[in-house]
């Protein structure tokens, strides 16, 4: 399986991903916001763009969808659930059902919701597993719940579905916000060393070759994935009204997502 991770250098910070077939050439493009810049990689390396995947229906992930659907004679793959929000789709999707991109690649899609309620993620089926996370988790953060998601849902996708994943699990999101998601945890979790040294490591990174972690250091970085750090639930205490004395996991969560909004 090839990954191509797309910088798109827009002021959303995307990253756009093509995933092509070694064997056949064959290529499925995800979220092509700019679907001109993954046209030109795709005709570099000889692939074919067949299909096209949105995770989810936010215009940033979906704007591409015309163009390059009229330039390459793709199917459209999204959600069962996003008819009403995204147009023109062929394939709708659900959770645990396979896609596959020419002879060699299988995803398996993860129903993922929280940032939006028709969001998706894909997991390869590849020896050293690549989950492909949209806007649901990122480098060290978890996505917002502003544009029709829910936080108890994003809390029930990290805890039923995130943090089960295998720790060698590589993460591809739909941005890099790795650095302001790094200052989070820091400011939440001032004695978290690895974060203060990744911090350091990928403050001035090239965007076009950015650190790609896994689901084992995330849990170590990413305070969402850290939700029983007696620093992490000390510092809420002493920060959140009526925070509660025995904390739950989702109690944690849902309190470092409302300081997220604002922070």
């Amino acid at each position: 399986m090839i990954v191509e991770q797309i910088w798109t250098n827009n002021a959303w910070r995307n990253f756009n991903y093509l995933i092509a077939c070694p064997k056949t050439g064959d290529a499925l493009a995800i979220d092509p916001l700019d679907y001109q810049q993954a046209l030109d990689i795709a005709r570099k390396n000889d692939w074919r763009i067949t299909q096209v995947l949105n995770t989810h229906e936010h215009h940033d992930h979906i704007e591409g969808n015309k163009p390059m659907i009229a330039a390459t004679g793709s199917k459209l793959l999204a959600h069962i659930g996003a008819h009403d929000a995204i147009s023109d789709i062929d394939t709708t999707l659900a959770g645990g059902e396979i896609i596959k991109v020419g002879a060699s690649i299988e995803l398996e899609v993860l129903d993922t919701p929280g940032h939006t309620m028709c969001h998706i993620c894909l997991l390869s089926k590849t020896p050293t597993p690549v989950l492909f996370s949209g806007d649901t988790l990122f480098n060290a953060g978890a996505g917002n719940c502003h544009g029709g998601g829910h936080p108890e849902a994003l809390y029930k996708t990290f805890s039923e579905i995130f943090s089960r994943l295998s720790d060698d699990t590589k993460i591809y999101p739909g941005h890099d916000y790795i650095v302001n998601n790094l200052q989070f945890t820091l400011n939440r979790e001032p004695s978290n060393k690895v974060a203060a040294s990744l911090l350091d490591q990928v403050v001035s990174q090239d965007t076009n070759d950015p650190l790609v972690t896994t689901i084992g250091l995330e849990k170590q970085i990413n305070c969402f994935l850290r939700l029983d750090s007696p620093e992490i639930i000390a510092n809420l205490k002493d920060s959140v009204a009526d925070f509660p004395v025995q904390p739950t996991s989702k109690d944690v969560f849902l309190a470092l997502r409302a300081l997220r909004n604002s922070w």
